[in-house]
């Protein structure tokens, strides 16, 4: 199974920090964030990944290289004129992918989420982990019922920015910058997407005060 790591935004919210370096190489506890993120995946078996980048994308590159230092082989779709959003990125990058469903994950989570869980073959056209909602997302995304999920309805779950997606999902979608949430919603109606909730530890890094609280907390608990 493949991974995608989706690397390519400026990370407006950090501030100087992301001025001179882009956020998934900005470190906690010693480490950089994209590099805890390779060694988590390759511990599970998904050493093949695809990185891309954008914003500094050349230092990305310097740091992690072919991979080869993480027991991994990575693979790198850079977006020259403009960053694609989710799904443009994704989307400019399917050649790299094969032909088996694949995991998408961004390149700024703090997560402890068991990658083998993830289905290598989803039922529909994509399989994505829900979280509970964040400070910064109270209205949440999407709906859970059961392992199916929704657009609309009440108690909304967040998109924790990890899913499996089948290169179908992206069929009528044309080169470009666009969001994969829209493309998501068009298969909720179709009954296409699962799901799951996810109770442990994540968090999408987006402020200084967010790496600050992980750099203060107890290591054990991440």
């Amino acid at each position: 199974m493949q991974a995608m790591i989706l690397a390519a935004g400026r990370g407006a919210r950090m501030g100087a920090l992301t001025e001179r370096v882009p956020k998934p190489l900005l470190k906690i506890n010693g480490e950089m964030i994209i590099v805890r993120l390779l060694k988590s995946l390759v511990v599970v078996g998904i050493k093949e990944i695809v990185i891309n980048t954008h914003h500094m994308g050349d230092k990305i590159r310097a740091a992690l290289g072919d991979g080869n230092q993480y027991g991994a082989s990575i693979q790198y779709s850079q977006e020259a004129d403009q960053a694609l959003e989710t799904g443009g990125g994704i989307l400019k990058a399917l050649p790299l992918l094969g032909d088996d469903p694949f995991v998408v994950i961004s390149g700024d989570l703090w997560t402890d989420y068991p990658w083998q869980n993830l289905p290598k073959q989803p039922r529909g056209l994509a399989h994505v982990v829900l979280v509970d909602n964040p400070e910064f997302h109270p209205q949440g995304d999407f709906v859970l019922q059961g392992e199916k999920v929704l657009a609309d309805g009440d108690e909304k779950l967040t998109y924790g920015n990890i899913g499996v997606y089948r290169k179908a999902l992206f069929a009528n979608s044309q080169p470009g910058k666009f969001p994969v949430a829209p493309l998501l919603r068009q298969a909720m109606q179709q009954d296409q997407v699962t799901g799951e909730h996810y109770q442990g530890n994540w968090v999408n890094i987006g402020t200084p005060e967010q790496l600050q609280a992980l750099n203060t907390a107890d290591k054990s608990d991440y």
